[in-house]
């Protein structure tokens, strides 16, 4: 994708983004962060591996899922179906 049109869809996909709505999404992801940590190393250990590799395995699916999912909103997280990837 070339520089110039990389730099135009950031600027539009940040127009009307504010340091108040900026909060608020920082809020929502502690939220979330806080609710996904202890699943995702409850996960780890269940699955029979170590709470360590719960976690790391949540975040990578974390950052997959991001890169793949084309929609502007996106509900993914830590899941029982996890352990078994895990346990792979």
């Amino acid at each position: 994708m070339p520089r110039r049109s990389l730099a135009r869809l950031y600027k539009d996909e940040f127009t009307g983004y504010s340091l108040a709505k900026f909060q608020q999404d920082l809020l929502a992801g502690l939220t979330v962060a806080a609710v996904a940590l202890p699943l995702a190393l409850a996960f780890g250990v269940a699955s029979g591996a170590s709470a360590a590799a719960g976690l790391v395995t949540a975040i990578l699916a974390g950052f997959i899922m991001g890169a793949l999912t084309g929609a502007p909103f996106q509900i993914s997280g830590p899941t029982g179906a996890m352990s078994a990837v895990l346990i792979v």
